[in-house]
């Protein structure tokens, strides 16, 4: 059974403890979508000052949307368009602090200002990315870079 943790104190003292729980969550689970919703459900609990955050996959052609956490979205993105399209072909994690400076941002909730894209590559071939939305400008920094890298390896290991 699953169980909030509060997190307090530092952020990386936050950050590992979630780490540790997605561990937890798909340790042994062999299904992809459910450990991608597992883990997007776990992102929307632990981040704040998010309005969307979840997973494109990708087919072979461009990104599906995947499971998610947030309003209705756009089903699919092809690629080189957009903050998801752009980091998956560049296969590169984007930081966009104003989603409206982005050439071609494809606007799927116009409350979104600031947004963070993580590619999930899979022995070597794109499998899709993390994508994360904010209502605030400049809200991901460095350091949540990071911790959301080290959480998408450790989802890539057991999708």
């Amino acid at each position: 059974m699953f169980q909030a943790i509060p997190y307090e104190g530092n952020r990386s003292g936050s950050f590992k403890g979630v780490l540790e729980q997605l561990k937890a969550l798909i340790q042994d689970e062999p299904n992809a979508i459910a450990n991608l919703a597992n883990a997007s459900a776990l992102l929307n609990l632990f981040m704040k000052d998010i309005n969307w955050v979840g997973f494109y996959l990708y087919d072979g052609k461009e990104l599906v949307l995947g499971p998610f956490q947030g309003l209705p979205a756009c089903i699919r993105i092809p690629l080189n368009r957009g903050v998801c399209g752009t980091a998956a072909s560049e296969r590169r994690t984007l930081l966009v602090d104003d989603v409206h400076a982005f050439q071609g941002h494809i606007a799927c909730d116009a409350a979104s200002n600031s947004e963070i894209v993580v590619p999930i590559i899979k022995n070597g071939e794109l499998y899709g990315v993390l994508d994360i939305d904010s209502p605030l400008k400049n809200r991901f920094d460095s350091e949540e870079q990071q911790f959301l890298e080290q959480f998408v390896d450790i989802l890539t290991a057991q999708i």
